[in-house]
Parts: structure tokens; sequence; C-alpha cells
């Protein structure tokens, strides 16, 4: 009798169908389709090295290529296929070596085998196509495709030492038209080293200089915005902007408060920003809930709520979203300059606990989280180099300087102070990460107290 022609018993059938999804044609040699069974072999081991090979070569670049919609479409595509062929060859492989039809139970068992495996292939592949599917949509809703101007691989800064980045907080309210942007910190990261220092303005600086061009004639001695009935603080610039287009001419609504608002801090700091990323403070909320939480140290207990309804205990512990959201707006019992203190520490520990397996693990809610949230204009043709990036701020620690009282005065802003101060901060070269021996303690460093008149480090001071 043909070896395709045997009838194979229930041991024998099982042991080449799971032998076959481990490596493709092996029923198909047992059945005598030499053939058949050295081609499918040919192929498995061609794509088993090809995955290797992408793994290998481009293992640190993988992050990168998470974030260009061209390579998560194909990414798509291809784990369809491969979940399609490799069903395929499972089931091929089945019907040349199930039981004799006579045998029912034998036949029955193997059945359920072959689904099985099906599904044990289809299920992670689909997921992964899933992922790569939802970040693509994550990654075309948040970041435009509309800068025609290509970004050179070998150096996506166009020269620049550092890139500076306007993070920008939102509050919108029922009780008030338009939205405040009550938290406004530039975070400047060397783009060898990572090297991060976050400089946070008040959002009631009072008479910011405004850009040249319409912007200054409108407001020669800096803004004052609509009294009686607006102070004039720098919270309400990007607001201001939006309602009237000719601020900022040419700009299309929606992009006027960030272009202005961005030219404004430029001016105060003295540095160019060059993007904005604005994060809506309910949005936030909701983002870390998806991250399961965010640890944070509370120094002393913090009242929240409209009437003083919560406490959150000092001490270390996991925020919710809810928790988080208050603990970076809490004004209870402190002031704006503690609030900012705050704020600096939460954006640290999300940086911080934002890993892989953490994002990985709550992947869909929070890209939902995010395209409700965040708003930017970053280019997609960055995020490759901007991933990059994030991977050495991890490698570093974060600094930062508020300019708030007494170094600062809200109501008369020393301009030239300030930009004094940003250009020795920035010429500061921080030493990376060292790890702390068993029993050794750290050196103390400055506590967020709003006298600091230079960066301090986030790690240490938040706890």
């Amino acid at each position: 009798m043909a070896a395709r022609d045997r009838e194979f018993s229930l041991g024998a059938s099982i042991a080449l169908t799971f032998g076959s999804a481990l490596l493709w044609g092996v029923a198909h040699l047992a059945t005598g389709r030499r053939r058949t069974g050295l081609a499918l072999m040919a192929v498995y081991a061609l794509l088993l090295a090809s995955v290797l090979t992408v793994v290998t070569v481009l293992g640190s670049h993988l992050l990168s290529l998470a974030v260009q919609p061209s390579w998560l479409t194909t990414l798509t595509v291809t784990l369809i296929a491969i979940a399609v062929a490799w069903s395929t060859v499972i089931i091929w492989s089945y019907a040349l070596v199930r039981p004799a039809a006579s045998d029912t139970a034998a036949r029955k068992a193997t059945t359920i085998l072959a689904v099985v495996l099906c599904v044990l292939v289809v299920a992670p592949t689909a997921y992964a196509a899933r992922l790569a599917y939802v970040s693509r949509d994550v990654v075309t809703t948040l970041f435009n495709n509309t800068n025609t101007a290509p970004v050179v691989a070998a150096d996506p800064w166009s020269g620049a030492d550092r890139v500076n980045i306007l993070l920008v907080g939102a509050d919108a309210a029922a009780n008030r038209p338009g939205v405040r942007t009550d938290s406004m910190t530039v975070a400047s990261v060397d783009v060898a080293t990572g090297a991060t220092t976050l400089l946070g303005l008040p959002r009631n600086l009072e008479n910011v200089p405004l850009p040249a061009g319409p912007a200054r004639q409108r407001f020669p001695y800096g803004f004052t915005g609509e009294p009686p009935y607006t102070p004039g603080l720098l919270n309400e610039v990007f607001q201001y902007a939006e309602d009237y287009p000719e601020m900022t001419p040419g700009v299309h609504k929606g992009q006027r408060g960030p272009a202005l608002l961005k030219q404004t801090i430029s001016g105060i700091l003295g540095i160019p920003v060059t993007y904005y990323a604005m994060v809506d403070m309910y949005g936030f909320a909701q983002i870390v809930d998806a991250m399961g939480g965010v640890k944070v140290t509370i120094k002393e207990p913090i009242v929240y709520g409209k009437y003083r309804e919560g406490l959150l205990p000092a001490g270390t512990r996991k925020l919710s979203g809810e928790e988080a959201l208050w603990y970076g707006r809490s004004r209870t019992d402190s002031d704006d300059y503690v609030r900012m203190g705050r704020q600096k520490c939460l954006l640290n520990a999300v940086a911080k606990q934002a890993d892989p397996m953490t994002v990985l693990n709550s992947f869909e809610s929070l890209a939902t989280a995010t395209k409700r949230a965040i708003s930017t204009d970053i280019p997609q043709s960055l995020l490759p180099a901007l991933v990059d990036l994030a991977q050495k701020v991890k490698d570093t620690r974060i600094r930062s300087l508020s300019f708030v009282p007494p170094l600062i005065s809200t109501a008369y802003p020393d301009w030239q102070l300030i930009r004094r101060k940003v250009e020795q901060a920035l010429a500061e070269r921080p030493a990376n990460k060292t790890a702390t021996a068993p029993g050794e303690r750290p050196t103390p460093t400055p506590t967020l107290a709003p006298s600091a008149d230079r960066p301090i480090a986030l790690d240490e001071t938040c706890g």
C-alpha cells in the first residue's frame, strides 16, 4: 500500500498534524508527497529566517517602525497572510493524515486538534494585526501628514542641538467659553543624549510680550486680554488667538492658538519652540486609567474636589485617573506654584511608567483615550526620530526649572532674567542615571521649592 493511501492510526494522525503545525510539510512527506513537503519546509524556513532577521537587524528600530503608517499597513497585511497560510497548511495536513472515516472517535479527536491548532495560530496573529491597525489609526489621527519638508534620516533635527516641545495642559469649564492653558511647560531635549529640562511657565504671567506682527501691533506693551472681562494672563493667549483670526493671519482655525502660544513662549524663553502637544485635563485622567494608574509620592496630604470632598493622603501610592487629575490640579490649601511642581512630578511619573509592557497590556483603551485627549502638530515623518529620542530620555534624569516667585514676579516679570536662566540651564550637562549601591544613601537634592533658580532633578525630588 502506498504511503499516500495508508490509513493512519489516531496517534500517528495527531503526531503528524501537530508536527505539521510546528514544521510545514511533515505530513506531506509522511504521505509520499516529497516535492510538496520539501517546498513547504523551504517556505517555512524562509519565513522563519525572515522573522529572525527582522528582529535581529531591526530590533532597535522596531518601535520606530511602529509609528510609520506604511509599515503598520504592511505588517497588518503580512500577519493576516501568515495566519491564513499557516491555517491552510494545518487543515491540508490534517486532511492527508486523518484516520479512516469508519473510526468516528479518532477522526473527531484529530478534527478537534486541527481546529485548536488553527485557533492557536490565528488568535495571536489576529491580535497582533489588530494592534497594528489600531496603531496606524492613532498615528494617522493624531499626527498630520501635511509637512512637505523631507526628514533626513541622518539628521532629522536639521542640525539643531535641541528640540523644544511645548506641553500644554488645557482646561475647559462649563461656566466659561473656550480653553484656558493652565499648564505650560517646554520640554527641551538634547538630541544627542536625551538630557531633558522642563521649563515651566505659570499661567498668571502678566503683560507677556507677543511676537512681532499683528499680535504685537495690537498689544505693543504686552498682552492685556479684554479688560474688564479678562485679566490678561498668559493662559488666555491660546483662546484669544482662536477668537481673533487677525492675530495669526494665514493660520487655520484650531491652529491659531497653538501657533501664537508657541511664538509667545519662544520669545519669553529665548529658544525656538518648534512643536506643541496639548492634553485635555479630563482626557488625561482617561489616559492614566488606561495605564492602570500612576504611582507618585505625595509629600503632604492634598485636598481635592469642588467641595473638598476628597483627600489624597501623604505617601507613595498608585493614583487613579481622577486622583491623578486632582493631584495635578488642586490648589486647595496651596497655590499655583506648588501645583506646578506636582504637575512636573506627574509628567515625570507618567513618562517613566509608560513602559512597553504597560502600553501593550492596555493598548486599545490607551489608544482610544489618547485620540480623545491629545492634539499636536508633530508631523508623522518625525515620529521615528522622536521615538528613538524618547528611549534616550528614559536613560537620563529629567530636570525642571519653573519661573515662579520669588525668582520671577508674575505681575512684573523680568524677561531678560528668564532668558538668562534658560541659557544657563541648557548649558549645564546633567549626568546620566547611576545605580545606587545597596545600603547607600542617595545624594540629597533640592526640593520643589518655588525659590529654586536652577534645574532640579525630578527623579530624586519627586520621590
